[in-house]
């Protein structure tokens, strides 16, 4: 390698060391041209179809997001509507709820009180009842002691009919005294 100065120096060189020969540059233009055709013919259509391919891809990934979103958007507003229309069914539900009960319970107020009027009313009807037997017990027992009594006083044993007479004036003179107190 050393001797490459001295060699080109000898042969008398008018060659610039920096340039190639032309040979050199001819053979590497036809290969590069080769090799660009190559690219150009293979290379190129293949990388553009595999490139068309994934904007095709992109696209349609993205065409499918805004359908499903388009989607999802219908379906929450639809759920929404249901939402909404199951709320207005439940406050409908809940206040015809409420009606009845308030009918109901007017309705067993309403019995509450016949009962209680009814139950009253027998009560009254069997007060009288023992009234009127306690006043017949003792309007013949009064009436029995009054007699025994006055025969006791007079020393005279009384007929029925008289003493029944007696008996009964007796009692109105009661009656009359209870009534003006």
């Amino acid at each position: 390698m050393l001797n490459l100065p001295l060699t080109m120096a000898e042969e008398g060189a008018s060659q610039n060391p920096l340039l190639p020969e032309f040979y050199d540059i001819l053979w590497s233009a036809v290969v590069f041209l080769v090799l660009l055709l190559i690219f150009w013919k293979v290379v190129l259509p293949r990388m553009q179809k595999l490139l068309d391919e994934r904007s095709a891809a992109i696209e349609g990934g993205i065409k499918k997001a805004e359908e499903a979103q388009a989607e999802a958007a219908a379906a929450l507003e639809s759920y929404n509507t249901q939402l909404a229309e199951a709320r207005a069914e439940a406050a409908q539900i809940k206040d015809k709820a409420r009606a009845d009960a308030s009918k109901i319970e007017a309705d067993l107020k309403a019995r509450a009180v016949e009962d209680a009027e009814r139950i009253t009313a027998q009560a009254q009807q069997r007060i009288e009842q023992e009234r009127q037997a306690a006043f017949s017990s003792l309007k013949s027992e009064v009436g029995t002691l009054a007699l025994d009594l006055s025969e006791k006083v007079v020393g005279e044993s009384m007929d029925d009919s008289r003493s029944s007479a007696i008996v009964d004036r007796f009692l109105a003179d009661l009656e009359r005294e209870g009534a003006n107190r």
